[in-house]
């Protein structure tokens, strides 16, 4: 048989199959299998794959004729189906091209931009429910009640019974809108109920017919095909449905017009082209053509109309835009006063009309040439950037146009009464502080508080509070918003009383805001706010919104109430809560109640201690109140009490202990989470019995609930387990026999690592389990998924391991767990998908833990680092080089120094790494081998390796720049003798710019290394180019000298470097001259008692400093003094110090802060070394001066010498002689007595 046949028979086995496969009905006769007549065989023979072209006909689906059926010619379009091999891009792009991205979708830049501090808008991170702030309005002032008249800023104000009445009418409205919603819910429902179930025989007991005298059709019934043919009961004659097959029929009257064949159908879209309105005659031939009138033009008909409409325009556009005649100007304007102005003579209108604009130009009509578009922001409003009475500022948003427009509206101020000039004054200043410059920040700052109480309480809340509601305020406004409420209401006092219902409605927010530094802001602020006001004005304003309708109120008062109960202390506020925990009237008031209670656990914590008893009686009774809410509520209450009261206070929740135990029998879902974490946060405060038979009992629950679907519940029972684990009264054994077959069975599950708060409470729970039971029995449930398929299972299982053998240490390893251990770190190394440290850190925590026992591990992983070091893709090779960094130690602990050497040349060898992050960790890896290895057996050597440094000193990366710099260091620490002077002086160049570096940790590790350079090849030629350095005019660059040149000083000894540093003093310069200063107080800082023997050098040189015009220079002078009085206090040096008082002494009335600060250090500084008795006579001089501001600053030094030195002062008060009407005298046996 040759290939021919067996292609063909192959071909027809193929067919055979095929055809067995379809059904009978489905397979094609012999006539479609033949193919059309004249089909060679070759041409039947060949068949296409079916898969891809189907099996049936290409026309199956489409209509063969144009139908007759009026009701498809409106049928919707619908799409075609996409090609099978259609090449098309993502729906995220094509989304993206037509403008309809998912707003919810995430933005890529989004946290770059926030940690960079742009477009920082709070309303675009808020949730739906913070929101809801935005729905709260700013109510009237209210009447101060505790005021001296009893009347508050507006006339509008309202009193607490009118607030309360409002109120109470505001939760009826509610109440009564929540009910007719229901009502209408259910009505809904019922009706859709009704309709959407059909009607059957056995519904209606006797069915009605209506007669026809009763002129009301009845609802007709379900028709069924096998009813009987329904009767016309008015005609007598039966009807049959219509059907396109039956008779012709005919008409009901046999008038003479009437056709005899089938009517006319309606009119349809594939009809003929209808004819002209109103012609004669007809001609139902073809579709004629070129007849001006039809619906369907001709193309020259449309050309024509073009051609109209283009000849049209110049004279519609004319007529539009022609110039008004004088009779029209006249008839507009008055005959007298106005004077017709002649045009010029050059003056020649245009008279083309091509050159008029008739319509928009096309692009690149008419042009030269390309032109920049204009850009799009300038094409919005012209914001101002000048303000009258302010000035330029750096910019004004669109937004500020709302609250600042009174500012631009050019009205003279000298018409205004009071109350609007203040208006304005705050709205200068309130813009100033928003948009303005740091100095005109901070003046403008200084400004509104010292002027609060000048300006009112009314004209600064009114304006700021809405500011401050507005939705496109960013962070870092609503910073300095509330920086300058905090400050005014310290100057107003109890004037703010009418306002603290709007200052809570826009500081509550803060609270719950997911930002925790705004948290606290908001927390200051009404804590300020609680003691400016008082406890009855703070009770009587958030009265009204305890029992509010909406829960987001409740909340936001529940925390602004427990911040005040930590103000003003939590006795002052308990009758209040005890109160309103009992209230009979509303269970919303009792849920708030016992939420202030809850929040003030959280923020007091220990604090509750001395009140836990009644706390714990204020809210007991509401784990049996009838609202499960209220219940709810009320254990997770119990639970931050006894969270916060921990490990103290078991006999206060003795009267809660019965209730709980029976909530967590009777509730189910949330309520019994609640309840649970009650007794989970309870039971580590017991006894040791008593603990070890409550986690029994509770326990049964909560392995019951290891199965529950609730994300939440699942939280609540791992935190309670951990809880109950930690207690010291369960006995590890039960926890191996009933506890850890049943959690390891629900929570160490890959479902638990996809979501990252479980995935952190199940580790925790993991290793509080490990510290009862011990690491080898969790880690030997555990090691085999190291080898899971899911990364994210296996990154938690790694994250539990490491933080096991962190605390427990890996001495109950047994051997065979510690292959299995080895053997899954390796493979999840090797196969960790991200960019996190967890395996990283879980490696080398492991090998630690591990010491000596790793030795037989080391060749294979040595094996794996060398191939990871030589793998293509930059992050495996960034992995590996980390991984050396970290075990190196144990390498060097078992002997491993071959190994050490091998990796540390092919470290050198990759010293050329293009990436970054690459070279960095690379060069931790080198940093680590030459720590362990040591100078001497370092492969490569030394010599070598610090040449190929020098030019990676260069590189602007921060970590390159770290472990760079750390690794020259170490060299020049303990192995300079290895290179040359001129290398290191090549170095010293190099580690210049370092200084310039924005992490402190590079700039410490650079200034650290001048001093090692510096004891390696001799401080000179150093202290040259240090020197040098101080003339740069960047002044992060000139500390960072004279801080070095101080090291260099303590390295290589003060008498080495003190005499350039005084002679390059002499050099007229400003800059030189102050870091001179500067590097002087650093060295004596860091010298230390050494200063001793260069007291006496230095002091003409801080004589001229401190008599120098420029404040600068006695401030930096002050600072030496400060720094070199505590060295020699007590080695007989008073003389020099005493003299260099004195020069000190007149800086006292400095009024820089600065200045003022390093001058009292300083005084400070002198008392230590001369001892209190001769600052009090320098102070005595000055404390009962005439002029208060000099008396200000003697008693200043008086209290610093009062504090420090209080016994050593009373040898040297001054002797007053005895007068008439007092005795100053005190003798000694008086003072026996």
């Amino acid at each position: 048989m040759d290939l021919k046949d067996q292609l063909e028979a192959e071909r027809r086995s193929r067919k055979q199959m095929k055809e067995a496969a379809v059904p009978q009905q489905q397979q094609p006769s012999d006539q479609q299998r033949a193919g059309p007549p004249g089909t060679s065989k070759f041409g039947t023979e060949v068949k296409f794959d079916t898969d891809l072209y189907g099996t049936g006909d290409k026309f199956a689906g489409y209509d063969t004729s144009i139908g007759t059926d009026p009701s498809r010619d409106h049928t919707e379009f619908t799409q075609p189906q996409k090609s099978r091999f259609g090449i098309t891009a993502s729906r995220e792009l094509i989304d993206e091209m037509r403008g309809t991205e998912d707003e919810n979708a995430d933005d890529p830049f989004k946290e770059m931009q926030r940690a960079k501090g742009i477009n920082r808008v709070i309303g675009e991170r808020e949730s739906e429910y913070q929101k809801r702030r935005h729905g709260r309005e700013l109510s009237p002032e209210r009447v101060d009640a505790f005021g001296k008249d009893g009347s508050a800023v507006s006339g509008d104000a309202l009193s607490y019974a009118e607030t309360m009445r409002k109120a109470q009418l505001d939760k009826e409205k509610a109440e009564l809108m929540a009910k007719i919603k229901k009502a209408k819910e259910e009505t809904a429902g019922d009706k859709e109920s009704t309709e959407s179930r059909p009607k059957r025989r056995w519904d209606v007991e006797t069915p009605v017919h209506p007669s026809s005298a009763d002129g009301v059709e009845a609802t007709p019934k379900r028709r069924n095909r096998w009813d009987q043919t329904p009767v016309d009961i008015h005609a007598g004659v039966a009807e049959t449905p219509r059907s396109r097959w039956d008779e012709t029929p005919k008409a009901p009257s046999s008038s003479a017009g009437a056709f005899g064949e089938t009517p006319r159908r309606t009119r349809s879209r594939w009809d003929e082209t209808p004819v002209m309105t109103g012609a004669a005659t007809v001609d139902f031939g073809a579709t004629p053509a070129g007849n001006y009138g039809l619906a369907t033009p001709s193309a020259g008909q449309i050309a024509a109309g073009k051609q109209q409409a283009v000849d049209a325009t110049p004279s519609a556009m004319d007529a539009r835009n022609m110039y008004q005649t004088d009779a029209e100007l006249d008839a507009l304007m008055p005959a007298t006063g106005y004077t017709i102005m002649e045009p010029p003579a050059s003056y020649m209108p245009i008279r083309t009309p091509a050159r008029k604009l008739m319509a928009t130009p096309a692009p690149m009509q008419g042009s030269d040439g390309f032109h920049m578009p204009e850009d799009s922001r300038q094409l919005e409003l012209d914001l101002p950037r000048e303000v009258p009475g302010i000035g330029a500022l750096p910019f004004f948003k669109q937004d500020d146009m709302h609250f600042f427009a009174k500012l631009l509206d050019g009205q003279s101020e000298d018409a205004m009464d009071a109350d609007e000039k203040r208006e304005r004054q705050v709205l200068r200043l309130l813009l100033k502080i928003k948009n303005g410059t740091p100095p005109m920040r901070k003046a403008a700052m200084r400004q509104i508080a010292e002027r609060a109480r000048d300006l009112g309480a009314a004209a600064v809340f009114n304006q700021i509070l809405p500011l401050l509601m507005s939705p496109s305020l960013e962070e870092q406004e609503r910073h300095l918003l509330v920086k300058v409420i905090d400050r005014v209401m310290f100057r107003l006092g109890d004037l703010v009383r009418p306002f603290v219902h709007k200052i809570l409605v826009v500081i509550e927010p803060m609270l719950i805001d997911e930002d925790r530094y705004a948290r606290s802001e908001g927390c200051e602020i009404i804590s300020n706010l609680s003691k400016a006001a008082g406890l009855p004005t703070m009770i009587a304003t958030m009265r009204p919104d305890i029992d509010h309708v909406d829960e987001y109120v409740r909340n936001t008062t529940a925390r602004a109430l427990a911040v005040v109960a930590s103000a003003l202390g939590i006795p002052a506020l308990l009758p209040f809560l005890r109160a309103v925990c009992m209230s009979k009237k509303s269970w919303q008031a009792r849920q708030t109640g016992i939420r202030i209670v809850r929040q003030t656990a959280i923020l007091v914590r220990s604090g509750i201690l001395p009140h836990l008893r009644n706390l714990v009686e204020c809210i007991a009774h509401g784990l049996e109140d009838e609202q499960q809410p209220v219940r709810t509520t009320t254990a997770l209450a119990l639970s931050a009490l006894a969270e916060a009261a921990a490990p103290y206070g078991i006999e206060s929740f003795d009267a809660v202990l019965k209730p709980l135990w029976l909530g967590i029998r009777k509730h189910r879902s949330k309520g019994l989470a609640a309840f649970l974490k009650a007794i989970g946060f309870i039971i580590p405060l017991m006894d040791v019995e008593y603990a070890n038979h409550y986690t029994r009992e509770v326990m049964l629950i909560l392995i019951r609930e290891f199965q529950s679907p609730d994300e939440y519940m699942k939280n609540i029972v791992l935190k309670v387990v951990k809880q109950c684990v930690a207690t010291a009264g369960v006995p590890p054994q039960y926890i191996k026999d009933e506890v850890l077959p049943e959690y390891f069975r629900s929570f160490w599950v890959r479902r638990m690592a996809l979501e990252r708060r479980q995935y952190l409470q199940v580790v925790d729970t993991t290793v509080e389990l490990a510290n009862k039971v011990g690491g080898a029995e969790i880690i030997g449930r555990i090691v085999l998924d190291l080898k899971d398929e899911s990364p994210a299972y296996r990154n938690m299982v790694m994250e539990a391991i490491n933080r096991i053998i962190s605390g427990l240490g890996a001495m109950d390893i047994t051997g065979r767990l510690e292959e299995l251990l080895m053997d899954g770190v390796l493979y999840a190394f090797q196969e960790q998908a991200g960019e996190g440290n967890i395996m990283l850190d879980g490696f080398g925590v492991v090998i630690n833990g591990l010491g000596i026992r790793a030795k037989p591990y080391l060749q294979q992983i040595t094996s794996a680092l060398l191939w990871r070091l030589n793998n293509q893709n930059p992050q495996i090779r960034q992995q590996a080089a980390d991984l050396v960094a970290r075990i190196a130690p144990v390498m060097k602990t078992c002997g491993e120094d071959e190994l050490m050497s091998r990796i540390s040349i092919m470290l050198y060898e990759y010293l050329g790494e293009e990436y970054p992050e690459v070279l960095g960790s690379i060069l931790g890896g080198l940093k680590s081998i030459v720590n362990v290895i040591g100078m001497t057996d370092m492969q490569p050597p030394i010599g070598d390796l610090l040449p190929r440094l020098t030019p990676i000193l260069k590189n602007r990366h921060e970590k390159v720049q770290e472990n760079c710099i750390d690794l020259v260091g170490r060299i020049a620490d303990r192995g300079a003798e290895y290179v040359s002077a001129r290398e290191w002086m090549r170095n010293c160049f190099s580690l210049l710019d370092l200084l310039r570096a924005h992490k402190k940790a590079i700039r410490r590790a650079a200034v650290n290394t001048f001093g090692y350079i510096a004891k390696a090849i001799g401080p000179q030629d150093v202290l040259a180019t240090l020197l040098n350095n101080l003339k740069v005019q960047e002044r992060q660059n000139r500390v960072c000298t004279t801080v070095a040149i101080a090291i260099v000083a303590e390295t290589c000894a003060p008498f080495t470097v003190l005499p350039a540093l005084m002679n390059e003093y002499r050099v007229p310069e400003l800059n030189v001259q102050n870091g001179v200063l500067k590097s002087v107080s650093f060295l004596f800082e860091y010298i230390g008692n050494m200063g001793k023997d260069y007291v006496n050098a230095v002091t003409p040189l801080l004589e001229d400093a401190l008599v120098d015009r420029d404040l600068v220079h006695r401030q930096q002078a002050a600072s030496v003094i400060k720094h070199l009085a505590l060295g020699v206090a007590g080695l007989n040096n008073e003389e020099p110090v005493l003299h260099l008082l004195n020069y000190l002494w007149p800086n006292i009335f400095e009024t820089s802060p600065h200045s003022i600060c390093a001058v009292l250090e300083a005084i400070e500084s002198c008392r230590v070394c001369l001892g209190p008795g001769r600052i009090l006579q320098y102070s005595l001089q000055g404390l009962f001066h005439p002029s208060r501001k000099v008396r200000e600053v003697y008693w200043r030094i008086y209290n610093m010498m009062f504090v420090g030195a209080q016994p050593a002062l009373v040898a040297f008060y001054p002797r007053i002689e005895d007068t008439e009407q007092n005795t100053y005298r005190r003798y000694e046996l008086d003072y026996i007595i």
